[in-house]
């Protein structure tokens, strides 16, 4: 660990789980990181175990009482990052002291509301949960507190972005992720399928309501296309930042997914230079 692949690409957790985790355990690891990479190491915490019964027994956390620490968690954790008060009997070594910021992570309005309450940034899974992406924004940016770690409200989008040559090959790659939602959907867990030609002909209009409601704002196309629906995204949602997710079966054409989006996020940025007069 003593070479770093980058230099200042900022890393981090999206998320960690704490319901699975030990917070002191949690803070001596990210401080191990930020220790190593001062400034660069951010870290996401969700309230969803993330797990069945069978699992959640062999990590042996929450088999008994209170099912739903989070918050108290949360506070514990962000306890550690404080510097170490004379005689204090538990600290985190390393982690006291060190500048970790924190994000709470949700897929529903009970992040928000924690997320507002404690002044830190908000991180919505958008992703697969957009439905309630309006709400939870509105309940964190209106009940938002000041902390010290945030003075405003921050707002971080989950967002499935698909993009190829043409809208025609972009929607063929996106039928892989449109089985693989409805997959999981009906519990029938497993790899991520090669893409079929006019998948969304065969659903049946259960499947396309599944669909609506997992992927409803996966945004699918060419440049033009993935270019004007960002612009509307980010227009209609406000967001400070997007997290960009892309579940595509051929490793290549995912790659070259994100470097399309890559050259339009440059295209954007100038853009928005040329019309500000920077």
């Amino acid at each position: 660990m003593s070479q770093a692949g980058t230099n200042s690409i900022k890393i981090g957790a999206g998320g960690i789980m704490l319901p699975n985790h030990a917070p002191l355990v949690i803070a001596e690891q990210f401080g191990t990181l930020a220790a190593l990479h001062p400034g660069r190491v951010e870290l996401g915490l969700g309230r969803a175990p993330g797990s069945d019964q069978i699992t959640n027994r062999a990590i042996r956390r929450n088999l008994y009482g209170d099912v739903d620490e989070f918050p108290r968690d949360v506070v514990e954790l962000m306890s550690y990052f404080q510097p170490a008060e004379p005689g204090q009997a538990v600290q985190a070594v390393p982690g006291a002291g060190l500048d970790v910021p924190i994000w709470i992570l949700g897929s529903s309005t009970y992040g928000a509301q924690l997320a507002a309450y404690l002044g830190l940034p908000f991180a919505f899974a958008s992703h697969f949960a957009p439905a309630m992406m309006m709400p939870a924004m509105k309940i964190y940016r209106e009940r938002f507190r000041p902390s010290t770690q945030l003075a405003l409200p921050h707002v971080m989008l989950g967002v499935v972005v698909i993009a190829a040559e043409s809208d025609e090959e972009a929607r063929f790659l996106f039928s892989s992720l449109q089985q693989s939602s409805l997959n999981n959907r009906i519990g029938r867990r497993g790899r991520v399928p090669p893409p079929v030609a006019d998948f969304e002909a065969r659903l049946d209009p259960q499947a396309r309501a599944i669909l609506a409601d997992a992927l409803g704002t996966a945004i699918v196309g060419g440049p033009d296309t993935v270019r004007r629906g960002l612009e509307d995204f980010i227009r209609r949602t406000g967001a400070d930042e997007l997290m960009v997710t892309a579940n595509i079966f051929d490793h290549e054409k995912r790659k070259r997914s994100f470097e399309i989006l890559a050259e339009l996020h440059g295209g954007m940025k100038q853009a928005v230079a040329d019309e500000s007069g920077s």
